[in-house]
């Protein structure tokens, strides 16, 4: 009798905790459409974030939507919520007009991952995002030990915004402790390719002597090279941008002349905040946490990308 008993205690268990871990689970991933090239890189890692998952755990479903406007995020966002997702994982358009949308699916019951660019309330259960002013201080480091400290550099900016200024001003922090670089100019060139072929032109035009250039994000760079190849001229001696992508990643690996160096701000990013997602609906904690919650905080840390470790970096198959 005892026996029979034990025997339908264990069985009732093993069928429970069967049960648990087929619970069926929805997420839903709301990110920005494909444009530019780190957006394009923010497009590849969800996919490629969910067709692991999906290999590794079938019972989750992932509903991937992508937006070229803040309104049609705020759509997008609503029709997940039609869906009954149970986790958000969200990339905002634009802060403000997508906060209050976030706040009814949170208020909802919703768990919410927000990656990068952050909402306007603490309407999230995690934040994801890269070290911005770890990017302008890692950036002004190298510069300036490549340099030998003493040079003239111009700088290209990003979108006027918090982001930009954290970047810029941990930047100018680190040059202003060498008294013999000098910074030309700093300009917005808005992370667009178009824009930092213009604004590089200029410089050109402007400055007869610059020693380097700090363009912050690897899309600006790419308009800049492009300008100082068709100026003829020689006098530069590095380039440096940001965000990791495989095409600057490619010229370190090949010993570019003019790029030796990137600073990571990676898209996979928004990977990263998918599998918190998941580890949060399975009430699973990160490996080596001794906290049973994941953190609610994940700042991924601006790393220096250099011919010693570049290979660890690339990833051909990206698009960014």
């Amino acid at each position: 009798m005892k026996k029979a008993l034990v025997l339908m205690i264990l069985v009732v268990f093993v069928l429970s905790a069967f049960a648990m871990a087929a619970e069926k689970i929805k997420i839903g991933v709301a990110i920005p459409s494909a444009d530019h090239g780190w957006t394009g890189g923010i497009v590849w890692w969800a996919q490629r974030a969910i067709k692991d998952w999906t290999e590794k755990d079938p019972d989750v479903e992932f509903f991937l939507v992508t937006a070229d406007s803040p309104a049609k995020q705020v759509g997008d966002v609503e029709d997940l919520m039609v869906k009954g997702i149970d986790a958000l994982v969200i990339l905002a358009h634009d802060s403000e007009p997508l906060t209050p949308v976030v706040e009814k699916a949170y208020n909802s019951g919703i768990f919410i991952v927000s990656v990068d660019r952050g909402l306007t309330k603490p309407v999230e259960n995690v934040y994801v995002a890269g070290d911005n002013p770890g990017l302008g201080r890692v950036s002004g480091e190298w510069l300036a030990q490549a340099l030998n400290y003493k040079g003239d550099i111009v700088v290209l900016e990003g979108i006027p915004c918090v982001i930009n200024s954290e970047r810029v001003d941990a930047f100018n922090e680190v040059i202003a402790k060498y008294p013999d670089i000098k910074i030309l100019d700093s300009q917005p060139a808005y992370w667009d390719t178009a824009r930092g072929l213009e604004i590089m032109e200029n410089y050109l035009q402007k400055y007869p002597k610059i020693d380097a250039v700090w363009a912050q994000d690897d899309d600006v760079l790419v308009g800049v090279l492009q300008a100082y190849r068709e100026s003829g001229r020689n006098d530069i001696k590095l380039f440096l941008g940001g965000a990791g992508s495989k095409e600057m990643i490619k010229k370190i690996i090949d010993n570019d002349p003019l790029v030796k160096a990137d600073v990571t701000y990676p898209p996979s990013m928004i990977a990263t905040g998918i599998s918190m997602a998941v580890f949060a609906m399975r009430g699973q904690p990160l490996e080596g946490f001794y906290q049973q919650q994941i953190p609610s905080k994940i700042i991924l840390a601006a790393e220096l990308i250099t011919a010693d470790n570049a290979e660890l970096y690339y990833e051909p198959d990206s698009i960014f």
